[in-house]
């Protein structure tokens, strides 16, 4: 444990440390003198709002911190105090450009950092910040490129979490279309030093290779997805790397995909060297709900029958925790199979059943009752009930013409910032969110260019959705050219038009100008598609508060070894329902916290009231809290620097509407020399 004078402790990766766990035996900071937390210093990227959601988790090395902005401009800064020693910014690169979407940081090795800004991997010198030329071309390769499939790419490729370093190698998922035409998940490997890619694993198998059969036969040359976007962990000790997948492309039908569809919602154990296939787990067959494996995978080790066993935990969407043995995927813990609903949607056909462990019990409602509506006013209640009655619901409900209520939801159950992992009590700490979504499918019958293109995601009024941003005004933000290269390319989770023609693109481009949509058939289009999603708002209610009764967000306190639940309490309150004399509410949250060997467990998350919390990790017992410039949606760091023990947040804020952010805050003790 490192507290002398003069000694430096980094954060040196994405997470903490290699496994993923969020563990710190830094112990300057204890649960005696927490109250006593102080503002060290602050850092103002002045692009609040200018990007998307700053959910970047910060590395710190020798002193120095390394993060980004909102637009992903890059900087270094003094860990100690918060003083601006370089920044770069991409724009100013040939070829580069700012970032678009939700990123999480980057790596460090060596002498050069490894971050993906937009469809491009940069290497940028550690000392000064400015691309290394020797890297790929002028400093930078392009994601999009090396896809041997008909078509290429197919559209966006991007990566918004980190990779991983291991003998030389980088390895990343990525970002891609979440509607069609899109690219495929393949997790790729580059040499740390040239950018020349060392080998990929195709998660939508070709022909001969393991899962093939798993869809159609010609599903490789057209399929997107399956995707690891939420990041990749690395084993040293055995040379195997652990990836998390999410859905295919399109997400909620799949009459062009039927089958199974591996290696789409699964963990995977790939040769950290070669990329050649160890073992599998699919969490969700042939997925229809975006049910994303959310967070990359934790490795654990826990005790069964008096023996350790090295173990893999994965957190879902759906509120389940996997715990797998880490050398060869079989469950830990007794598995069932769940009856599920069938589709009524023509060419669809569902997995009859899917796999759930026993234990542990979910960390969230799953099955959605009239008994859970909101009962905070009759009016609101009156209103919950009433859509209640006319929607579809259930567990594994399919997308349905009549609309069905989507829960648990697009965002969770779990989320990105994965769970924290204690390895001397085995507690696996997570947050999760209880939050419906609704969902309309319909058929492609009408010939809007508009609806059958770009709705599926920004919603039929343009308001956007929780695939993509509203559209209303995006013609005063961006100039001609720009919206041209971004629906031609594509961008984060988008697909690139460009393969439609130039004709195409300009009455996109002239529609989000004019307002002026023009008539257009796709059906000539392999990845036309029967049916397409009008959006996938965010129910609430009247007040803009979620439809149930609370808790509307949880923490919870696992056992890996007994797989019981240790504690839950609710987690996130609404400022304007605390006004009210409503409390423990809990709110939407996203990011994950760290758990200290000496006894706390420190995250911030909470979207609606900007706290960063400390709870007492054995008992959930809120210690200390404060309130920060905008919520912290990522995952803390902590770290010292010359005998002094600081915690820093990235507050980007941001999500459901909540106000966005661009300040980087460190807390440290008063005079902790």
């Amino acid at each position: 444990v490192a507290t002398a004078q003069g000694r430096n402790v980094d954060w040196a990766v994405y997470g903490g440390t290699s496994d993923n766990t969020h563990y710190t035996t830094l112990n300057q900071i204890t649960p005696a003198n927490v109250s006593k937390l102080q503002v060290a210093w602050t850092y103002e990227t002045h692009d609040e709002g200018r990007g998307t959601e700053m959910q970047a988790n910060p590395i710190i090395i020798d002193g120095i911190m390394y993060a980004e902005s909102p637009v992903q401009k890059i900087f270094a800064l003094n860990a100690a105090t918060g003083k601006e020693l370089w920044k770069w910014d991409p724009s100013t690169a040939p070829g580069g450009s700012r970032g678009r979407g939700r990123h999480r940081g980057m790596v460090v090795t060596g002498d050069r950092i490894l971050v993906t800004v937009g469809g491009k991997l940069w290497a940028l010198d550690r000392k000064s910040g400015q691309p290394i030329a020797s890297f790929g071309t002028g400093g930078s390769i392009d994601l999009r490129d090396g896809f041997d499939r008909p078509g290429g790419a197919g559209g966006s490729v991007s990566a918004s979490t980190p990779g991983v370093v291991y003998q030389g190698l980088f390895i990343i998922g990525s970002t891609v279309a979440e509607a069609l035409p899109g690219a495929p998940g393949d997790i790729r490997a580059f040499d740390v030093m040239t950018g020349k890619e060392a080998w990929r694993f195709h998660t939508i198998p070709h022909p001969g290779e393991f899962g093939y059969e798993t869809w159609p036969p010609d599903a490789w040359k057209t399929s997107g997805g399956a995707n690891a976007w939420a990041g990749v962990t690395i084993d040293e000790k055995h040379g195997i790397l652990f990836a998390a997948t999410g859905s295919p492309s399109f997400d909620w039908y799949g009459g062009d995909r039927i089958g199974d569809n591996l290696f789409a919602n699964s963990v995977l154990a790939l040769n950290a060297k070669t990329g050649k296939y160890i073992w599998h787990f699919q969490t969700v067959r042939h997925d229809l709900w975006d049910y994303d494996l959310p967070a990359r995978p934790a490795l654990v080790t826990v005790t069964r029958r008096g023996k350790p066993v090295e173990a893999v935990a994965q957190i879902t969407k759906t509120g389940y925790v996997y715990v797998l043995d880490r050398l060869t995927g079989k469950s830990l813990f007794p598995l069932g199979e769940y009856k599920a609903p069938t589709s009524k949607l023509d060419g669809e056909r569902t997995a009859a059943t899917q796999p759930y462990p026993l234990l542990p019990l979910p960390f969230t409602r799953q099955h959605l009752t009239e008994s859970m509506l909101t009962t905070r006013t009759p009016e609101a209640h009156a209103a919950a009930l009433d859509l209640f009655k006319k929607y579809k619901s259930g567990f594994y409900e399919p997308a349905a013409l009549e609309g069905n209520i989507h829960f648990p939801g697009t965002d969770g159950g779990g989320e990105w910032g994965g769970p924290a992992f204690d390895p001397t009590t085995a507690l696996l700490y997570v947050n999760s969110n209880e939050q419906p979504w609704l969902q309309h499918i319909l058929p492609r019958s009408d010939k809007s260019l508009y609806a059958n293109t770009c709705a599926a995601c920004h919603g039929d009024d343009m308001k956007g959705s929780a695939m993509a941003p509203t559209l209303l005004g995006v013609a005063k933000k961006l100039t001609t050219e720009q919206l041209r290269t971004i629906i031609g390319q594509g961008t984060g989770r988008m697909p690139g038009y460009a393969s439609l023609g130039n004709g195409t693109v300009n009455a996109m481009v002239n529609f989000l100008v004019t307002g002026k949509d023009v008539a257009d058939s796709l059906a000539s289009s392999p990845t036309f598609l029967k049916y397409r999603s009008s959006g996938i708002p965010l129910w609430q209610d009247p007040d803009s508060f979620p439809p149930l009764t609370p808790p509307w967000g949880t923490l919870h306190a696992i056992d890996l070894n007994s797989g019981k639940t240790k504690w839950v309490i609710p987690f996130g309150e609404y400022p304007k329902l605390v006004a009210q004399g409503i409390r423990n509410t809990g709110s939407d949250n996203y990011g994950s916290g760290i758990v200290t060997k000496n006894g706390l467990f420190i995250i911030a998350a909470t979207s609606q009231d900007n706290k960063l919390h400390v709870y007492n990790k054995l008992t959930g017992k809120l210690i200390w809290e404060t309130t920060l410039p905008a919520a912290g949606s990522a995952t803390p760091s902590i770290y010292m620097v010359d005998g002094r023990e600081y915690i820093v947040i990235a507050c980007g804020g941001g999500k459901n509407g909540a106000k966005p952010g661009g300040t980087y805050v460190a807390f440290a003790l008063p005079d902790a020399k």
